[in-house]
């Protein structure tokens, strides 16, 4: 959040379990601040699967999400 602050892009990945700030709490973060952000989401679950975390994410407002592993070509595409 504070690298989006400094410098602005034009998309935000996020993967959606780290270790310091869970990726949720990213999302709202970045378009509680900025509303026009555009976000991707990725991830592989954890422990319980990926399908519940990435369904929450796009309820929080990311653009797209993608399960882990993904190809970079499906990336590009969206």
């Amino acid at each position: 959040i504070e690298c989006y602050r400094k410098d602005p892009t034009d998309l935000v990945i996020t993967d959606i379990v780290m270790p310091d700030k869970e990726g949720i709490e990213t999302i709202t973060e970045l378009i509680d601040e900025f509303p026009d952000v555009k976000i991707i989401v990725v991830s592989g679950g954890g422990g319980i699967g990926p399908d519940d975390y990435l369904e929450s994410a796009l309820m929080f407002g990311a653009k797209r999400a993608f399960t882990k592993p993904f190809r970079l070509a499906k990336l590009l595409a969206r």
